[in-house]
């Protein structure tokens, strides 16, 4: 059974969730953008103790609570890393912030018109490490780039799939087939999309329950039967390469639909920041994002 109180703010809260859950191939870019350079560290284990400060300042910051933020998506390393003293996952849901975990372990080649996840040989185990540590949830991305009815039921079938295992350990799954914004059929897509994940949810057992993370639709409101879908716990959006001004001006234009964002999240933030401007400008980036989701 999920925790009441974390399922009522994911439920009925009002704010959004950060994604703080870049991994292996796109931490490279998540750190040049925080004005780290890749000669300045060598190998992996100096790369992921680099993200992992920039998350803790993010997750240490005064501004980073539950009063706007709703929950916070950790790559697996976050979850098992500490920060101010205590477990990432502790120190959320001490800040009132639900913490969920990034489970996929990264796309196969495009086929159909879609890339579908890897597969998640340790599934059963990073659920279980997670249930133990307070996490809430999972959240697993898939891709979509073309406007293939076959290829993106297959994607959808995939993650309904996972997403049941996930269930099954007492966990709530995101589903997240993200929707390429620059692919020259993203309309076609986002309806091809909406008609498929009604079809799963609809099969989806009375007792269960999803959250869905969808690119912004580029007509507006085109998610209002995902939203309102009693299988469904929470819609929300990823920024999907806008800039942080371009999705908070889309995503108000949904209904329903809340943020997910990450490098709209943190695009302004820098390493050589003194705490005040730190602290500064994610407080300007939340305020910004929490307007957004509640409009």
């Amino acid at each position: 059974m999920h925790d009441p109180k974390m399922m009522e703010q994911i439920e009925t809260g009002k704010g959004f969730i950060a994604a703080l859950d870049q991994s292996g191939g796109s931490t490279p870019k998540a750190l040049k953008g925080y004005g780290i350079e890749e000669n300045a560290y060598s190998g992996d284990d100096e790369m992921f103790a680099l993200i992992h400060a920039m998350r803790s300042r993010i997750v240490t910051s005064p501004c980073f609570n539950g009063e706007r933020i709703l929950g916070a998506i950790l790559f697996e390393k976050t979850m098992d890393g500490d920060a101010g003293g205590k477990s990432v996952p502790a120190l959320l849901w001490e800040r009132g912030i639900v913490p969920f975990l990034k489970v996929d372990k990264g796309l196969e080649a495009e086929e159909d018109g879609v890339q579908m996840m890897k597969p998640i040989p340790i599934l059963s185990e990073l659920c279980e490490r997670g249930k133990a540590k307070g996490v809430f949830g999972t959240k697993m991305r898939s891709v979509i780039n073309k406007a293939s009815r076959s290829g993106i039921a297959a994607n959808v079938a995939q993650q309904f799939n996972f997403a049941n295992q996930i269930i099954d350990h007492r966990l709530m799954p995101i589903i997240e087939p993200e929707i390429n914004i620059k692919s020259d059929e993203r309309a076609q897509c986002d309806v091809i999309l909406r008609d498929e994940l009604s079809k799963a949810l609809d099969s989806l057992a009375d007792n269960r329950k999803v959250m869905l993370k969808l690119s912004i639709p580029a007509e507006a409101n085109l998610y209002a039967p995902l939203v309102d879908h009693p299988k469904v716990a929470r819609v929300v959006a990823l920024s999907g390469g806008f800039a942080r001004d371009e999705a908070c001006e889309e995503l108000a234009k949904n209904k329903g639909m809340i943020a997910s964002f990450s490098r709209a999240l943190l695009q302004d933030l820098r390493d050589t920041m003194d705490d005040d401007n730190f602290d500064a400008s994610l407080d300007s980036a939340i305020a910004q994002i929490h307007g957004a989701s509640c409009t």
